[in-house]
């Protein structure tokens, strides 16, 4: 009786032990930079601007410039002013077009100093969710992070991770999944 109850105590202990652990949380910050006296790394320049397939796929309404200040929060992020960066699969790295449509944004957040913002990491479909997790907050991070280099202080601008919860396409085509790989700019306050 004794090795029954000691084999059943054994077999809890492992199914407690190898238990599904949560997966980390999306909005994990990196660790500050050190505090070295080392210049720091001037960014690429941003390059040119010129249109992509992508964005012309993607509708992007403009508002008009003499009532933006006066707009709901959901009435301006519905018109946004903002284009959104895409990226390539299974990558948080901007490339030239995203570098320049980061820069674009970031002449809009110039004009309007009071607006704080988040920057929306998103994937297409493919992979499992808490990689997609992971991914879009790299792409959220990677936008952040090119904002700054170009003069937005940091302390207007938040992160967050959505994966593949919010497609711009629910296409399962290549072009739908390209149209789904980008970093999303929402006016969370102004």
């Amino acid at each position: 009786m004794k090795r029954v109850i000691t084999l059943v105590i054994l077999v809890l202990a492992f199914a407690v032990a190898c238990a599904k652990k949560p997966p980390a949380t999306a909005g994990a910050q990196p660790a500050p930079p050190s505090t070295t006296s080392a210049p720091p790394a001037t960014p690429p320049p941003p390059p040119a601007r010129t249109a992509e397939r992508i964005e012309d796929a993607v509708p992007v309404p403009s508002i008009g410039e003499d009532n933006i200040s006066n707009r709901s929060l959901e009435d301006l992020n519905r018109d946004s002013p903002f284009k959104p960066a895409f990226f390539g699969l299974d990558s948080a790295e901007l490339d030239d077009a995203g570098r320049a449509v980061v820069a674009g944004n970031v002449d809009i957040m110039k004009k309007y100093p009071s607006w704080i913002v988040t920057v929306e990491g998103h994937c297409d479909e493919r992979g499992s969710a808490e990689y997609n997790l992971a991914l879009g907050d790299r792409r959220a991070l990677a936008a952040r992070t090119y904002l700054i280099s170009l003069g937005i202080p940091a302390d207007r601008l938040r992160t967050i991770s959505y994966g593949k919860e919010f497609p711009f396409d629910a296409a399962h085509t290549e072009s739908a999944y390209k149209a789904n790989r980008r970093a999303h700019f929402m006016v969370t306050a102004k």
